[in-house]
């Protein structure tokens, strides 16, 4: 039996949002250690607690995933800063209910739900082609939103025919 392997990695898209955090945890961080010296040495323990913050949030700025699809299985991993890399999700798509392009008119029932949780493994950039899987997760629906090269969303039309839909 012939096995279905791909792999491919998105690099997701800088946003303000994550500039403002980046820069302004950094801002905060040179203001207390300023303070600190020159007014008050309390200021300087703030100091030292936002330089922690920045050692955890910075990281998650500067994004990539790593989708990696072997025999009807997903794994999809999170790399950040280019250093560390961490499991977010794991899915078995013969599980999933729907696969199919996010702007795909078999998405219309799914888009509408406002209740239903969105899981974003994308580079976010909205013209892209980016999938969507309509999956259970802990009892819920659940739709996580990809976005694999050709080779990787036609091994997975393989695996799955009756329930991905690459139009």
């Amino acid at each position: 039996m012939s096995e279905l392997y791909s792999e491919f990695l998105v690099k997701k898209e800088s946003t303000f949002k994550d500039a403002m955090i980046k820069y302004g945890l950094i801002a905060l961080t040179v203001v207390a250690a300023a303070a600190g010296l020159f007014i008050s040495p309390f200021l300087f323990l703030a100091a030292i607690g936002l330089g922690v913050a920045c050692y955890f949030i910075i990281p998650k700025t500067d994004l990539e995933y790593e989708y990696l699809f072997v025999n009807g299985e997903l794994d999809i991993d999170m790399i950040m800063s280019k250093s560390k890399r961490k499991r977010v999700k794991s899915l078995d798509l013969t599980e999933a209910d729907l696969i199919a392009p996010l702007n795909s008119h078999r998405m219309d029932y799914y888009n509408g739900n406002q209740k239903m949780k969105v899981l974003d493994y994308s580079s976010g950039n909205q013209e892209h082609k980016r999938f969507a899987v309509i999956i259970r997760d802990s009892g819920e629906a659940c739709k996580i939103i990809i976005e694999p090269d050709e080779a990787m969303a036609n091994a997975i039309k393989n695996s799955a025919p009756s329930k991905v839909f690459l139009d």
